[in-house]
């Protein structure tokens, strides 16, 4: 008998996530919940929203799951892997307590001072008038964050003083991202190119994938304001492999140990936003899970099994399970709705996925689809991550973006300029 591996999620990464776990002849079944119609070739939809945690819980238990991958942080911060560990069951995933690196700015920062992990200097407000008298006598640009969890948009990189307060108002008073705005961290603005690093640990050692590169920002140029990812490239030339060196036993070693050592050890997925400058890097920020667009051109590039990779996550013991990684560079270039990371139509046919994947060397993930009167359309702001793989970084960006001049819907929005930063250092 194989496996039976649940995935939590409904987005790209999710589906990468189905799409890479398919091929492992470990697994028998596939359950997603609740997925999207990409999903649904490989997987088992089971239509229970991601914060019904409980629900998804006793799906769990029912079906005797052998392991939990949850791809989005809410469940995760919500303790979901503390109540299926509780039930018995294996899940890659971090506890409760260590989902706080991503569910807490304030915590987040707090570790990485204590424990000497470079970072960008920093103050904490839980105050409206203090956070604001601090921002009007700092050094622009400057960098406020929610506290909480805010899905990618709760930070503002202010250039006025004007933006600065109008940002902190938003957050501190009018809570437009909810609890999360009861505390703000300000920090300076870090200059540099950022770079993603996300590894496999549990809680001691870690095994990391390659390095990425994500594209905050809506518009070309970087512009704009910021969206969950507009696209992703790997690997990241950033990151070279003697910064990989310091950034491992500089960042992820301490931090590891620091868990530990706070009594939260950390098992599962950890992904730290780097921003690297003249070969030092600092932490940006850490999530709990895989990134996403990342994840979608790093499960193209990793060539063996990541089922055995996540199992041993789970059982807090990294042992013999290897990664094998496609040489080859991968692009993702997120396409979203007209309006996307604001108010974004629905329901739009999406045309011209087949002819896409015709081409060879390209897969379409879903990201926020829907199937409507037995017709897929958008359902989503970010609607499919289209993904390619090629010898080099140029011919990579080129597949991707012939494989979206295929795809078709009304409004649909891409950005012209992924992997641009990698182009450059190419012609150096």
């Amino acid at each position: 008998m194989g496996l039976k591996i649940l995935i939590v999620g409904s987005g790209g990464r999710e589906h990468a996530l189905v799409w890479k776990i398919a091929q492992s002849p470990l697994v028998e079944k596939i359950f997603a919940a609740p997925g999207n119609p990409g999903i649904a070739g490989s997987a088992e939809l089971v239509p229970v929203p991601v914060d019904e945690t409980s629900r998804i819980v006793d799906f769990a238990v029912k079906q005797r799951v052998d392991l939990t991958v949850v791809g989005p942080e809410a469940p995760l911060a919500a303790g979901i892997t503390d109540d299926l560990t509780r039930r018995g069951l294996l899940v890659c995933g971090p506890s409760k307590a260590a989902a706080q690196l991503e569910g807490s700015k304030v915590f987040t920062k707090n570790i990485l001072a204590k424990y000497g992990i470079p970072t960008a200097e920093f103050r904490v407000f839980d105050s409206f008038d203090d956070a604001e008298q601090y921002v009007l006598t700092h050094r622009l640009p400057v960098v406020i964050k929610a506290d909480g969890l805010a899905a990618g948009k709760g930070v503002s990189v202010a250039g006025t003083y004007e933006e600065a307060v109008a940002f902190l108002r938003d957050v501190m008073e009018k809570r437009v991202f909810g609890p999360a705005g009861e505390r703000v961290v300000v920090e300076e603005c870090l200059t540099g190119e950022e770079a993603s690093y996300i590894v496999f640990s549990d809680g001691e050692k870690f095994v990391p994938l390659p390095s990425s590169q994500d594209h905050k920002r809506i518009g070309d140029g970087d512009t704009g304001p910021n969206t969950g990812g507009m696209g992703a490239y790997s690997p990241a030339p950033v990151l070279t492999p003697e910064i990989e060196r310091k950034v491992q036993r500089e960042i992820f070693e301490p931090l590891l140990a620091g868990m530990r050592s706070e009594g939260a050890p950390f098992r599962g997925i950890l992904y730290g936003g780097l921003m690297i400058e003249r070969g030092a890097a600092k932490v940006l920020e850490f999530n709990v899970r895989f990134g996403d667009p990342e994840a979608q051109p790093l499960f193209m590039r990793l060539a063996s099994d990541l089922v055995p990779l996540l199992m041993q996550c789970a059982q807090g013991k990294l042992t013999d399970a290897v990664m094998e990684i496609d040489p080859r560079p991968t692009v993702c270039i997120v396409m979203s709705s007209a309006g996307y990371p604001g108010p974004y139509r629905k329901g739009d046919p999406i045309l011209g996925i087949d002819e896409a994947e015709g081409l060879g060397g390209v897969q379409v993930f879903h990201a926020g689809t829907a199937i409507r009167d037995g017709k897929l359309v958008t359902s989503g702001g970010r609607v499919l991550g289209v993904t390619a793989v090629d010898d080099d970084i140029r011919k990579a960006i080129a597949r991707g973006y012939r494989a979206v001049e295929k795809i078709r819907w009304e409004g649909a929005y891409y950005r012209t300029d992924i992997g641009k930063r990698a182009l450059q250092r190419d012609e150096v």
